[in-house]
C-alpha cells in the first residue's frame, strides 16, 4: 500500500499528534512525557491499529500528550486515511 506523507492530531493535553510517512518495516519514534510508564502500551496501539488497516511499512512519529487507547487509535486511523487515500469509514 502506498504511503504519503500526513499528520493528525493537535498538542492539546489529552491528545497526541500522529505523523506518517513512507518506510521501510513499522518504525514508530515515540516522544511522551509518560513513555516510561505507558510507552510499550501506546506502541502496541499504534502497531495494531496500521496492521488492522493492512499497513506494514511506515514511519511514524507520535508526540504524546497523555491520550487515552480510543484517541491514539482515531488519530492513528485518521492519519492512515490521509496518508493512503483510503477511507475506512465507507463499505
Amino acid at each position: 500500500m502506498e504511503i504519503k506523507n500526513a499528520l493528525a492530531g493537535t498538542l492539546e493535553s489529552g491528545d497526541i499528534v500522529i505523523q506518517i510517512a513512507p518506510g521501510d518495516g513499522l518504525t514508530i519514534d515515540l516522544q511522551s512525557s509518560v513513555s516510561a510508564q505507558f510507552g510499550r502500551q501506546i506502541k502496541e496501539v499504534i502497531t495494531d491499529t496500521l496492521k488492522g488497516l493492512g499497513i506494514d511499512n511506515a514511519y511514524v512519529k507520535a508526540t504524546d500528550k497523555g491520550a487515552l487507547d480510543c484517541t491514539i487509535r482515531a488519530r492513528v486511523t485518521a492519519a492512515a486515511v490521509r496518508a493512503t487515500g483510503k477511507d475506512v469509514w465507507k463499505d
